[in-house]
C-alpha cells in the first residue's frame, strides 16, 4: 500500500519564533492521529529546518523538508543551499519544480533533473512538482505539459531512485487563489499521471507511487479530494500555517 502523505509548504512565511510555535502546536494535536502507513511533512524556510528536526524526534510519522536545493553539490553560489546541507540537519524531503519556483526563478525541466538527481545523491526524498497553467488547461496542452514535466524531468531515473520520489499535482491556477480543481479535475489528472508511469517502468512501480494534489487544498475540500482513487495526499500552502487547519487535512485520512 503506497504512503498517504500531507505535507505543509510554508513558503516564505514565519519568522523563527513563529516557526517553532506553529510546528509544536501542529505535533501536538497529530501525533496521536497519524497511523499506518499515514505521514505528515512540514516543509519550512531554511531558518527553522535544524530546529524542526529537533522537534520532531520521537514522531516517526512526523517529518521535516525543505522548500529547495541547489543543483551543485557545492561551490560559489551565493545565498543558495545544497542538499547535502540540507541533509545534514536531518531534513527528509525536500519540495522540487514548485510553480513558483519554475515562474519567479526561470528553473526548467531539464535544471530540475539536475536538482533531482543531486538532492536523491544525498539520500533527500523529493516532492517533485508538476503542472498546467490556466492557458495551458484553456489551450488543451494540459496533458502534453504534464507529460513533458515527468519525462524531462524525472523519468531519466531507474527504477529503484524514482521509488524515493513523491509527486506533486498542482494546478498552477488553483494555487493561492482560492479556486480548487474539482475532484474530478484532479482525480483524471493524476490518474494520467500514474498512467504514464506504469507505461514508462511499470504497474507495480506507478501503483507504489504516492502524487499528492497542490492547488488551494482546505478541511473543507480535502475528504473529497482525498477520496479519488489516485490522489494520496495534498501538498497544502495557506492553510498549513494554521495550525488546526493543517491538522484536520491530516485527520481526513482517518
Amino acid at each position: 500500500m503506497r504512503k498517504k502523505i500531507v505535507a505543509g509548504n510554508w513558503k516564505m512565511n514565519l519568522d523563527y519564533n513563529e516557526g517553532l510555535s506553529l510546528f509544536s502546536e501542529v505535533i501536538n494535536i497529530i501525533k496521536d492521529e497519524i497511523t499506518g502507513t499515514q505521514e505528515a511533512v512540514v516543509c519550512s524556510p531554511f531558518i527553522h529546518l535544524h530546529s524542526l528536526v529537533q522537534l520532531a524526534k520521537g514522531y516517526d510519522k512526523v517529518s521535516v523538508g525543505a522548500q529547495n536545493a541547489h543543483q551543485a553539490e557545492s561551490g560559489a553560489y551565493t545565498g543558495e543551499i545544497s542538499a547535502k546541507q540540507i541533509k545534514s540537519v536531518g531534513a527528509e524531503y525536500v519540495i522540487l519544480g514548485h510553480s513558483e519556483r519554475r515562474q519567479y526563478f526561470g528553473e526548467t525541466n531539464e535544471l530540475l533533473a539536475k536538482k533531482t538527481d543531486t538532492a536523491l545523491a544525498n539520500g533527500l526524498k523529493p516532492i517533485f512538482c508538476i503542472g498546467e497553467t490556466l492557458q495551458e488547461r484553456e489551450a488543451e496542452t494540459h496533458f502534453d505539459i504534464i507529460k513533458s514535466q515527468l519525462v524531462e524531468g524525472i523519468f531519466h531515473l531507474d527504477e529503484a531512485s524514482f521509488g524515493k520520489l513523491v509527486i506533486a499535482y498542482e494546478p498552477v491556477w488553483a494555487i493561492g487563489t482560492g479556486v480548487t480543481a474539482t475532484s474530478d479535475q484532479a482525480q483524471e489528472i493524476h490518474a494520467f499521471i500514474r498512467q504514464e508511469i506504469a507505461a514508462k517502468y511499470s504497474p507495480a512501480v506507478a501503483d507504489a507511487t504516492t502524487i499528492l494534489y497542490g492547488g488551494s487544498c482546505n478541511p473543507k475540500n480535502a475528504a473529497e479530494l482525498f477520496a479519488q482513487a489516485d490522489i494520496d495526499g495534498g501538498l497544502i500552502g495557506g492553510a498549513s500555517l494554521k495550525s488546526r487547519d493543517f491538522a484536520d487535512i491530516v485527520k481526513v485520512f482517518n
